[in-house]
């Protein structure tokens, strides 16, 4: 594994002397505009497998993206190899349509102690919710962000992250989601607490997710990739382009529903992915991601 190979999938041609806040958020924005947040191995036959080199060889060497267990673990390897101080977190999803937690973790995440403060490091949640920088950990403070304010939230020892949603302009209105979503201010995303983690503690979790009938990640195909304004994202056959505060304090959204004929050529033209395997793709659960 070669960082430098590593910078060059992700564009990144600045500096990366000094381990500061300035190199590392520079790093993890370029990681998340060329790293889509995907979980198309499942749909196509393959493993999703819990190991760095396996890993760094399906995001570095083969073009693709990966999911929060992959985009975050190497992103882990990247900044301890510049001379962070790293320590996996592991956190639980929170689910709108059930307003609550799972009972164990299945998110992986960042902290770097840097500089006498903390910050949490997340590229691999995608989506509408992807973290653009990374943030500083601390409680009750609207932290502003492209994608909209983000804030933590601290409560007896565990932390719940939350953004402030905008307005949504839809363009073509009858393929939008539900009314409940749409009128929602304010998203949890997570909760997590400061426990630090081995890698080995998501080996259950990597597993589940990948096979359990009523997983997200099994009943929706899902590649998401952040762009220099907004996100874009395919979900099943339906094609998401979203332009951050388009106008007062408004999201622009358009959706189209893809063809299969078109769903080979949309991977490669709109998220650079290229699969050696049949892709089906998938969306049979009611669960937003919006």
């Amino acid at each position: 594994m070669d960082i430098k190979e590593y910078f060059a999938r992700i564009s990144y041609r600045g500096s990366h002397n000094k381990p500061d806040l300035a190199t590392m958020s520079d790093i993890f924005q370029h990681h998340i505009q060329a790293v889509p947040f995907e979980n198309l191995s499942i749909h196509c036959g393959e493993r999703i497998e819990l190991n760095l080199e396996a890993t760094y060889n399906k995001i570095v060497r083969n073009n693709r993206g990966g999911w929060c267990m992959e985009n975050n673990y190497l992103l882990s390897w990247v900044l301890k190899t510049l001379g962070y101080n790293v320590t996996l977190l592991g956190s639980k999803v929170y689910v709108p349509e059930l307003d609550s937690y799972p009972d164990e973790i299945d998110h992986l995440l960042l902290q770097v102690e840097l500089e006498g403060k903390s910050y949490i490091v997340d590229g691999g949640f995608g989506m509408a919710y992807q973290l653009w920088q990374p943030m500083e950990l601390i409680s009750g403070r609207d932290q502003p962000q492209i994608p909209g304010v983000f804030r933590f939230q601290e409560e007896s020892g565990s932390w719940y992250l939350e953004k402030v949603k905008r307005k949504q302009l839809v363009l073509n209105q009858s393929t939008s989601t539900s009314q409940n979503m749409e009128n929602e201010a304010c998203r949890r995303i997570y909760l997590f607490t400061l426990q630090p983690r081995d890698i080995e503690e998501f080996r259950g979790c990597n597993a589940h997710l990948q096979t359990a009938p009523d997983s997200l990640f099994v009943t929706k195909s899902i590649c998401s990739l952040q762009t220099a304004d907004g996100i874009r994202a395919l979900v099943g056959w339906k094609l998401t382009e979203m332009k951050y505060n388009y106008r007062d304090n408004t999201d622009l959204v358009e959706i189209r529903t893809l063809a299969d004929e078109e769903i080979e050529k949309t991977l490669k033209e709109k998220f650079n992915i290229t699969l050696d395997k049949k892709f089906v793709p998938v969306n049979t659960s009611r669960f937003s991601l919006f």
